[in-house]
């Protein structure tokens, strides 16, 4: 995978009904997902996306022949996934805090964007659908590093050098910004979390043509769901 990856502006979706004309998450474009799957997995292989969100990493694995699975906390959102997949079971409603007790099969890959969160003055809780007051950044952190852990515990141990990873390790990516909001340097605290329960692989650069002005930087970290420190 090269270091860095040009695309498009991310531009809101054309495809949404209007109740959600006004959602926030706009950077992450199929056209990113499609570049790291066709990277990392293979046809059949098994996509997972905790955080699910409108369903574009489910839409382009589908569209790749890959087999779609996703969770996400708020009801409309699911229905929304629903009516936008063929295999209406692919997206299940949940919150990934308690994905450990879903029973959910093994998969191949996960790619996400986890729901941002700024460091102060931050009440409502990004993983909660921001429905309940009880966020904290500390907290937000420790969550995201336990949701990936869960995440890696379902990750088959199956050989996948031939589907373009020359180790055959890289099976979780996670997109996440450096915010200018409170000077947040969300990608570097989100990626010290989750390197103490993932091995860390390598991050790629996200080079939007035009990039939004809340963001310095966008990254995709890479990670292994093998032990931290293992061959």
């Amino acid at each position: 995978m090269k270091s860095i990856l040009a695309l498009p502006a991310p531009v809101r979706r054309g495809d949404r009904p209007p109740e959600f004309a006004a959602a926030d998450d706009v950077t992450f474009t199929e056209e990113l997902v499609k570049a790291f799957l066709l990277e990392y997995t293979r046809p059949g292989d098994v996509v997972f996306d905790p955080f699910a969100g409108f369903g574009t990493t489910l839409v382009v694995a589908e569209q790749l022949d890959r087999r779609p699975l996703g969770l996400e906390i708020l009801t409309d959102r699911v229905e929304f996934i629903r009516s936008r997949l063929s295999d209406a079971t692919a997206i299940m409603e949940g919150d990934a805090r308690q994905l450990g007790a879903l029973s959910l099969p093994a998969i191949n890959f996960s790619i996400s964007s986890p729901p941002y969160m700024t460091k102060d003055d931050h009440e409502q809780n990004p993983l909660s659908g921001y429905r309940t007051l009880d966020g904290r950044y500390s907290s937000y952190l420790q969550d995201l590093q336990s949701i990936y852990a869960q995440v890696a515990a379902l990750v088959s141990p199956g050989d996948h050098d031939d589907a373009g990873d020359p180790t055959g390790r890289v099976s979780i990516v996670v997109n996440v910004a450096n915010l200018r909001e409170q000077r947040t340097n969300l990608a570097w605290d989100v990626g010290t979390a989750l390197a103490q329960v993932l091995t860390f692989e390598h991050e790629v650069i996200i080079d939007w043509d035009r990039p939004p002005g809340w963001l310095t930087h966008d990254y995709c970290l890479a990670f292994a769901a093998g032990p931290v420190g293992g061959s």
